[in-house]
């Protein structure tokens, strides 16, 4: 299958794409596997999946979505989908990124339960039925993320403590505790992920929104602690890049969906600075308040009010 715009609006997407129907029941579950350069290995992973998925006896479908690769990689998956039924390649004419591969897929999907995971040997994929099986027996869950115990990226010594210092800011932001706020191996409901599918990013900040804007709207995550291997390949990671975006997404999801926080504390704190300091210049000099005094109050009156409006335009979305 030949996906020629990455970027074409959903319902053209799926009218266009879908998968055409196999014989026999609908699959329970839909694994998104996006590829990009993964030739020396996509072989071993789509292996190892079919061999979980089929061990545990649930119908299931393999989306793997070549993302314009540049090696064999979509060859490799070709000829793959002879030997394991439940495989459905799709390939991009254009990359768009995992966000896209993951938002389209999903789409796609004709699962009830979505997987997203990668293709680059770092995830456990053959605990992908251990995630199917708690949103099965659990219906109060809405997602389950396998939570990373250890760091193998590049990077590692300047990856850590960005990536700890983005979570504690969404921690703070939501007012939840998030064991790993970026993970690539996750298991959702897919009829609770596609109102939210509209806000992936091309990018890797793709798992972060998703996982924003489930707890941003009281849906109920579980972390499953995971081992994560060193990649197989070369990384697409750029952290310098990566990393302003993930925190970019982490405060354009809670703007979007509960402004008040990200807004209302500086602007509380300006407005009591300027009111303290409008006092102590009231006592020094009697006569007259300074410049920098008014500033700093009608700065903090002015975000407050912004985000008095952006919490009125959020709750009258009708979302």
């Amino acid at each position: 299958m030949l996906l020629t715009d990455p970027a074409q609006p959903a319902s053209a997407e799926i009218a266009a794409h879908a998968p055409s129907p196999r014989e026999g029941d609908a699959p329970h579950v839909t694994i998104v596997l996006p590829c990009y350069n993964e030739d020396a290995h996509v072989l071993m992973e789509v292996k190892r999946i079919c061999a979980a998925m089929d061990g545990a006896g649930y119908r299931y479908e393999l989306l793997a979505v070549d993302d314009c690769s540049t090696d064999q990689t979509l060859q490799v998956l070709t000829a793959a989908e002879e030997e394991y039924p439940s495989l459905k390649v799709v390939a991009f004419r254009r990359n768009g990124g995992a966000g896209t591969v993951r938002r389209i897929g999903t789409r796609m999907a004709r699962g009830e339960i979505v997987v997203w995971t990668d293709a680059d040997m770092t995830y456990p994929n053959e605990r992908i039925p251990e995630l199917v099986r708690m949103l099965d027996t659990d219906a109060s869950i809405d997602q389950v993320v396998g939570a990373r115990t250890s760091e193998e990226g590049t990077h590692k010594l300047l990856r850590v403590p960005a990536k700890w210092l983005i979570r504690k800011v969404a921690e703070r932001l939501v007012s939840q505790r998030i064991p790993d706020l970026n993970s690539g191996l996750r298991a959702m409901r897919r009829e609770v992920a596609l109102p939210y599918l509209r806000l992936l990013p091309p990018g890797f900040s793709c798992v972060t929104t998703i996982t924003l804007a489930f707890l941003s709207n009281q849906h109920d995550l579980a972390y499953v602690p995971i081992d994560y291997a060193k990649r197989s390949g070369v990384s697409k990671f750029r952290f310098v890049k990566d990393a302003y975006r993930y925190i970019l997404q982490v405060l354009r999801m809670v703007m979007y969906f509960n402004p008040l926080k990200v807004l209302m504390p500086p602007a509380l704190w300006l407005v009591g600075i300027g009111f303290g300091k409008g006092i102590y210049d009231v006592i020094v000099h009697p006569v007259r308040i300074a410049g920098d005094t008014v500033l700093i109050f009608l700065s903090g009156m002015i975000i407050g009010t912004l985000a008095l409006l952006a919490d009125l335009i959020v709750r009258s979305r009708g979302e």
